[in-house]
């Protein structure tokens, strides 16, 4: 038995128990299983602090019968255009953000005259997130985690 179906056992329990220290107990180990879930937590503690048997129904109804996922934006989907001026503002901010790590002054009076080792950036907010994922899709940007991309043409070096 999963923790999903257990959660639901407890919820059919509490529906159905008549005895108090029975649903005290059945109450604690389903806040226990929710908190092991990707459910939001205020409603989970709403429903937890007043016994909301419904709200705890409808929570595990959720988890059972998840939405569907949207799909990622194809390329046909943003303009030419569009990923035109995004690549170009996004090798615009590249290129600042790399500029501003090469002129850094170090701990003494003059840079040291190093090349900048940024090769990923987050990109600029000027563009919805779809532009961002159909050039990922079109294959001129590599995601490489936490909302920060790198041009497919100059992928990022491996970590020292």
């Amino acid at each position: 038995m999963n923790a999903l179906e257990k959660l639901r056992q407890v919820t059919d329990s509490i529906a159905h128990a008549d005895n108090g220290l029975t649903i005290v107990d059945a109450w604690a180990l389903a806040g226990r299983l929710l908190a092991r879930f990707p459910v939001d937590q205020a409603e989970s503690a709403r429903v937890l602090a007043s016994r909301d048997h419904e709200g705890l129904d409808r929570l595990v109804h959720a988890l059972e019968n998840p939405a569907p996922k949207r799909e990622a934006p194809t390329v046909a989907d943003v303009s030419e255009s569009d990923m035109k001026a995004a690549m170009r503002a996004f090798h615009k901010r590249l290129k600042l953000t790399r500029l501003d790590d090469e002129s850094r002054l170090g701990g003494r009076y003059t840079s040291g005259g190093r090349k900048s080792q940024v090769d990923a950036i987050m990109p600029p907010t000027e563009f919805p997130q779809r532009v961002w994922d159909a050039l990922v899709a079109a294959g001129r940007l590599t995601p490489v985690g936490k909302g920060f991309y790198a041009d497919a043409d100059n992928p990022p070096k491996p970590p020292v």
